[in-house]
């Protein structure tokens, strides 16, 4: 259901169980800060926090009344908390993130920290920073875990909602929704990867509000779109197209905007401004990607490939063969080598986000007759060790690091 906002140019959908009017598109801060490092005040400089600032105030004019941050976004919560004073929005939504810890103490440390970063009384939600291993979701829900803590802050009037964030496998991520100790989910869902589409029907079957990560980074670099997707998305723009395809699902109720300038912000509301042709817009790009795909991979590819395929951890090195497959289609059917490229070098570097490595140990210490054995089940066994080696060819650079590694 999506509503006007009031004294916003962006409409709002019901945040699920939260009941918040929830801005279709959300400022993110992920790129929304001078440095990956948590700097010292005076370390910041000027001409950041005016970028910053400048940024914000626009966002603000333009309905993005949700903000959101994390504990390990580098220096963001640090000067957002600077710029929060300084750009007046009385329908704001302030939210941020901490990961999960073994020790509750450390983890309610972290969360302090996070109210001192941004100089705030109350955050109106917090996130369980990155719940991607089944010992990251043991940590918050086990009694006298990190969730508890939550609770006690919540108890005192300085947190309002509470929801999780994953870069986990589908079933992790239901697991959770499914412990109905949630309100919301943040998680990955785009265009080019949809695994995630029973965590949304968990979602909409527990009432938890949706907020989609990184859908122009993580979903495809479409910041510095490939030039094959540039046509076949043409007369939209991919980050158009992308942002149109998430929110025209009404299982979705925000996006998040990873923006470092103003300008970042202009694709996105021209997506917003098309959303009511979403239905017709969308049909005649979808096709062209399509047919793409077929024409670049052939049915019989497109319908099998992922059959068969043994889970990174029952592979030989724990090369990370779905992910490598996917790349290759990316790359096959639209020219998308630069974002396979950053995704590849992350495989093996990125710890738990990240998960699997890449393959480079094919033909070292991983032989072809290993890896073949771990693919006796796929159809493509015979082909699939020579198309990882042309694809570790066409990528292969430099070492990959997430950027935060919490």
């Amino acid at each position: 259901m999506e509503t006007p906002l009031a004294q916003s140019s962006l409409p709002c959908r019901r945040f699920g169980r939260t009941g918040l009017a929830m801005p279709v598109l959300s400022l993110g801060g992920m790129r929304f800060q001078q440095s990956w490092t948590d700097l010292q005040a005076d370390a910041i400089t000027a001409e950041s926090q005016q970028l910053l600032e400048e940024t914000l105030k626009r966002a603000v004019g333009c309905g993005f009344h949700h903000v959101e941050t994390a504990r390990h976004y580098g220096s963001s919560e640090r000067q957002l908390g600077w710029a929060l004073g300084a750009v007046a929005d009385p329908l704001r939504l302030l939210q941020s993130k901490a990961p999960p810890r073994e020790d509750p103490n450390v983890f309610e440390a972290e969360l302090a920290l996070s109210f001192e970063r941004l100089a705030c009384e109350r955050l109106d939600l917090f996130a369980i920073h990155g719940l991607n291993l089944p010992d990251h979701l043991e940590q918050t829900l086990r009694p006298g875990g990190c969730l508890e803590v939550v609770r006690r802050w919540q108890d005192d009037g300085r947190i309002g909602h509470v929801g999780f964030s994953s870069h986990g496998p589908t079933e992790l991520i239901v697991q959770a929704i499914e412990s109905d100790a949630f309100d919301y989910v943040n998680l990955h869902w785009y265009f080019i990867r949809q695994d995630n589409d029973p965590a949304l029907d968990a979602a909409l079957r527990h009432d938890l509000g949706v907020f989609i990560i990184s859908p122009t980074d993580k979903g495809g670099h479409l910041h510095s779109p490939s030039a094959r997707l540039l046509e076949l998305c043409a007369p939209l723009h991919p980050i158009v197209f992308n942002d149109l395809f998430c929110l025209q699902d009404p299982r979705v109720h925000t996006i998040s905007v990873g923006a470092a300038r103003p300008s970042d912000l202009d694709l996105h509301l021209e997506a917003v401004d098309l959303l009511q042709r979403a239905a017709e817009l969308l049909p005649p790009v979808q096709q062209r990607l399509g047919d793409a795909e077929l024409v670049a991979l052939g049915e019989d590819w497109l319908t099998t490939w992922q059959q068969g395929l043994p889970p990174w951890q029952e592979t030989p090195g724990q090369i990370n063969i779905p992910i490598l497959l996917w790349l290759h289609n990316l790359i096959e059917a639209w020219g998308m080598e630069g974002y396979a490229k950053a995704r590849y070098a992350l495989l093996g570097n990125g710890s738990h986000w990240f998960p699997g490595a890449n393959a480079d140990a094919l033909d070292g210490e991983v032989s072809e007759a290993a890896l073949r054995e771990a693919l006796v089940q796929s159809p493509w066994c015979d082909q699939i060790p020579s198309l990882i080696r042309d694809l570790r060819k066409r990528l292969q650079g430099l070492p990959g690091k997430r950027l935060t590694s919490a």
